[in-house]
């Protein structure tokens, strides 16, 4: 397949993949709790890739496994709970559109702790963006229905993504992506495991039609939300470019949002607004100067 097709065919992928991700969470809180469905998750992800990262364990040097460890708890650990326990009361749709904030902490935590300087107009970006964060905070993530710690949760859990992908930037770019996301999940897998085990779930499973079912979910979740949509994201960067890969930021929180209507959600005015906001904020962060644009150009066209 020419590239040009194929950078198209894994944005739409990519998009209809993460997009759908908030709405299996909430399927399978139906059955699980927040704890049984992070952990499944890791642990659906972990078995199809631990054997790989076994073996690529010996490729990472060890002065880098610190950030290894780090890097995959910030952005494959820890959020895996984050975003269930958030959903208990946090709509699936408002999931969506809350986790369009990655962008946003990426420039705060890259000028605070990386020494990464930013433009004004990524600076009113920013602004702009965590205004539409407190305006849905502030509303409630459920149709109305005011909780802002769970709310919070996601916040916080874009707040890791940023700073993993700073951290996968600064320390970890020189190791190949299928490698590195191997080894992380090898690594964070019996963690994965043990928090499965002390949760209930192997005391609880009876194999019931609706276990099965939320099993499913789950499953869908970790192998391909998490495994494949990875490798395939860094498939696309190496495709294409960062801006372009980064329209996945703008696609997502619209397929959040349908699958939400279709669930019965409901999507008032102030949402829209607070996502329409933090959307414009992602767009100002991640334009560049023309100068640069112009220089990168000849390496980002595709033919």
């Amino acid at each position: 397949m020419r590239p040009t097709y194929q950078k198209w065919l894994l944005l739409g992928f990519l998009t209809l993949t993460w997009g759908s991700s908030f709405i299996l969470i909430k399927q399978s809180l139906g059955v699980y709790t927040p704890l049984q469905v992070g952990a499944l998750r890791l642990c659906a992800a972990g078995i199809i890739l631990v054997v790989f990262g076994v073996r690529n364990l010996r490729h990472i040097p060890r002065k880098l496994m610190p950030w290894v460890v780090a890097g995959g708890a910030m952005g494959n650990f820890i959020p895996m709970f984050l975003f269930p326990l958030a959903q208990e009361k946090v709509s699936s749709s408002m999931a969506g559109i809350l986790d369009s904030l990655v962008p946003i902490f990426i420039l705060l935590f890259g000028y605070l702790f990386f020494g990464i300087k930013s433009r004004w107009s990524q600076v009113v970006g920013a602004v702009i963006g965590f205004i539409g964060a407190a305006v849905l905070v502030g509303d409630g993530g459920n149709g109305g229905r005011s909780d802002a710690f769970h709310s919070l949760l996601i916040v916080l859990a874009t707040a890791f993504y940023g700073m993993n992908g700073l951290i996968i930037t600064r320390h970890l770019s020189g190791i190949p992506s299928f490698k590195l996301s191997s080894v992380v999940f090898t690594v964070w897998f019996g963690p994965a495991l043990l928090i499965l085990g002390f949760s209930g779930f192997f005391s609880t499973f009876e194999g019931t039609a609706p276990q099965w079912q939320g099993l499913a979910y789950v499953a869908i979740l970790g192998l391909v939300g998490t495994a494949l949509a990875m490798i395939l994201y860094y498939k696309l960067l190496q495709l294409t470019s960062a801006i372009f890969a980064a329209m996945v930021t703008y696609l997502m929180p619209i397929v959040a949002v349908m699958w939400g209507l279709l669930d019965g959600e409901r999507l008032a005015w102030s949402h829209a607004a607070g996502g329409a906001l933090i959307l414009v904020g992602v767009y100002l962060i991640q334009q560049k100067p023309k100068a640069q644009v112009a220089a990168e150009a000849p390496d980002s066209v595709i033919s």
